[in-house]
């Protein structure tokens, strides 16, 4: 990694825990993946070959900057979807220091309207680190956006059990998905969709 976009990430990761812990008003914290999770998720999506990436919850940017190094390296894009208006602007100025912005794509809209209007089986990889009471009801859409192969990664798992408890148990139910819980950082729910012959 390049010396500019560490010292950037690291920037990042001060402000969002300085940010946090004087800041008790849920809308403006930041909840940052953690470092590790970051390397994790970059590590995925090159072990994928996952060129067409959705994040629902930019915050301030720090998990999509992990996202979109290494969607860069791969000729791949990341969609990232954030409602706040604080948020989406603070992020566009780490987007803009971080010399990743053409392979970042921001949309500021409701989650939930995003990703009914996406294509079925137009995603290789979905992150989720949003709202989780909302999750159950994106399945559908979920579901049917990520390409056979295509993997979901949901933050929070063991952080956050009882909140994402209905979603999980959603997934598992489902025979067209292979899940797993892996701990990484705040707990990561993956699932994968399995090919149909």
């Amino acid at each position: 990694m390049d010396e500019p976009l560490k010292n950037l990430l690291a920037e990042l990761e001060e402000f969002g825990q300085a940010n946090d812990k004087s800041i008790s008003d849920r809308p403006r914290r930041m909840l940052n993946i953690t470092r590790d999770t970051g390397e994790f998720l970059a590590v995925l999506v090159r072990a994928t070959d996952a060129r067409r990436v959705l994040e629902i919850g930019t915050s301030n940017g720090y998990s999509t900057l992990w996202l979109a190094r290494a969607v860069r390296d791969i000729g791949g894009i990341v969609t990232t979807v954030e409602l706040s208006d604080f948020k989406v602007k603070l992020a566009a100025k780490y987007f803009a220091r971080s010399g990743l912005a053409a392979f970042i794509v921001q949309v500021q809209d409701d989650a939930g309207h995003v990703l009914t209007h996406q294509g079925d089986a137009t995603l290789d990889m979905i992150f989720l680190d949003s709202e989780r009471p909302e999750y159950s009801g994106w399945w559908p859409d979920i579901k049917r956006a990520l390409r056979p192969g295509g993997l979901l990664i949901v933050d929070n798992a063991t952080s956050h059990p009882d909140q994402m408890a209905p979603f999980v148990a959603l997934v598992k139910a489902d025979t067209l998905f292979v899940t797993c819980l892996v701990p990484v950082g705040n707990g990561e729910f993956m699932a994968t969709r399995i090919s149909q012959s």
